[in-house]
């Protein structure tokens, strides 16, 4: 027991005086950073997606 307390205890000695939080503004400007790279990456597999589902329309078409 008294291991997970000194953990527990250093633990929250270092969050609060060992690392270093980023400012609100560069908290912001990092979310908008990774928002716009989710959502073009999410476009990127959404044009793979309709090209593969148009690719296997046409080829099972052939077979008909």
């Amino acid at each position: 027991m008294n291991k997970i307390s000194t953990f527990v205890k250093e633990s929250y000695q270092e969050l609060m005086e060992k690392v270093t939080w980023p400012k609100w503004d560069q908290l912001q400007q990092s979310t908008m950073i990774v928002l716009g790279a989710t959502l073009f990456i999410t476009a990127i597999v959404a044009l793979m997606d309709f090209i593969a589902n148009g690719s296997m329309k046409f080829i099972y078409s052939l077979f008909e």
